[in-house]
C-alpha cells in the first residue's frame, strides 16, 4: 500500500483495534455499533491529516551540486555553514578536487553523512562503488540520461539495471533522478515508462525531481503511487507559475498536498536549487521550509 491508502488502513486499524477492546469492557452488544462509528470516522480523518504532518529532521537533506559554486570557492567554509544550518546530510554531485577519503574527513568533521550520491553507471563502476563506501553513501542515483530513440531508452534501461545489481552487491541501491525530457513521448512511448518497466523495481529505486516532474506535465502523487514504494526520494525545488525556478516555498508546487499524499516510503527531502543566486541562503531558505512545512 502507498500514500493516502496506507494511512486511511493503519489509521482505521487502531481505531479498530481500540474500539474492539472497548467492547470486551462493556459488551459486544453495545460495542458493535462504536466499531463502526469508529472505522467511519477513521477513513474520514484518513483522508486529511492537514496540518499534522511534518518532514522529520533526519531526512532533510541538500543536493551539494546547489551548492557548486560555494564549494569551490571555500569546501571546508561551505560545509561547515551547512552544518550550522542544520543539514546532517548531504547528496553528492563530486567531491570538489578532494579524494574519497579527503572528502569524508571534511564530513566527519562537521558532523555530516553524505547519505547519497549521484554517479554514472558507464565508467569504472569498481572505482565509483568503492568511493561510495569511502564516503559512506547509502545510496546512489544516476542523476541524468537522454536518448532520441525508444531502443536507445531500452538499452540504457539494461546497463542500469545490471550497474544496480553491482552496486546492491556492495550494499548501496540505485535509483535514477529524472527531469522533463523523460515524460515527453518519443512514438508515442514515454521514456519514463520504459525506464522503469525495463529496471527490476527490487534493484532500482526512483528519486523523484518534484520540480521536473512538474514540468514535464507529471502529477507528483499520480507519479508516486504509480511506482511506490520504488520512490524513495524527492529532490524538493520549486516553480513560479511561469516555470521559473525557485527556493522551496516561494513557488506554487503544492508541496504539503504532494507530502501528504506520499509519506510512506521516503526516505530523504532533498533541498536542490540547479543556478541559485546565493546558494547559502538557498540551503537556508529551503531547510527552514522542510522544518516548519505542515501536511
Amino acid at each position: 500500500m502507498c500514500g493516502e491508502e496506507a494511512e486511511q488502513f493503519h489509521s482505521r486499524r487502531a481505531l479498530l483495534r481500540g474500539a474492539a477492546t472497548a467492547a470486551v469492557a462493556v459488551g459486544a452488544a453495545v460495542a458493535l455499533p462504536s466499531v463502526a462509528s469508529a472505522a467511519t470516522e477513521a477513513e474520514t480523518q484518513g483522508r486529511g491529516h492537514h496540518g499534522r504532518g511534518r518532514v522529520p529532521v533526519d531526512k532533510i537533506s541538500i543536493q551539494l551540486y546547489s551548492l557548486r559554486t560555494a564549494l569551490q570557492a571555500d569546501l571546508p567554509g561551505t560545509l561547515s555553514a551547512l552544518a550550522d544550518i542544520g543539514y546532517r546530510k548531504v547528496e553528492l554531485a563530486g567531491t570538489y578536487g578532494r579524494t574519497a577519503e579527503e572528502f569524508r574527513g571534511l564530513l566527519d568533521k562537521n558532523h555530516i553523512k553524505a547519505t547519497s550520491t549521484h554517479v554514472g553507471i558507464d565508467g569504472d563502476l569498481d572505482k565509483t562503488i568503492a568511493d561510495a563506501k569511502i564516503l559512506g553513501n547509502t545510496r546512489a542515483n544516476v542523476p541524468w540520461a537522454n536518448f532520441d530513440t525508444i531502443d536507445g531508452w531500452k538499452q540504457f534501461a539494461g546497463r542500469m539495471d545490471t550497474a544496480a545489481r553491482k552496486f546492491r552487491q556492495a550494499g548501496i541501491p540505485l535509483g535514477y533522478h529524472n527531469h522533463a525530457h523523460e515524460f515527453a513521448p518519443i512514438d508515442g512511448v514515454r521514456p519514463y515508462d520504459v525506464l522503469t518497466r525495463n529496471t527490476n523495481p527490487r534493484y532500482v529505486h526512483l528519486e523523484i525531481d518534484l520540480f521536473w516532474a512538474v514540468e514535464g506535465g507529471m502529477d507528483p502523487v499520480s507519479l508516486y503511487r504509480q511506482h511506490c514504494p520504488r520512490v524513495v526520494q524527492y529532490h524538493v525545488k520549486d516553480r513560479t507559475a511561469a516555470g521559473e525556478m525557485v527556493d522551496p516555498g516561494k513557488g506554487v508546487i503544492d508541496f504539503p498536498r504532494i507530502f501528504r499524499h506520499t509519506r510512506p516510503h521516503l526516505a530523504e527531502y532533498i533541498v536542490e536549487h540547479d543556478n541559485p543566486t546565493d546558494p547559502l541562503s538557498t540551503a537556508q531558505t529551503g531547510f527552514t521550509y522542510l522544518r516548519n512545512v505542515r501536511f
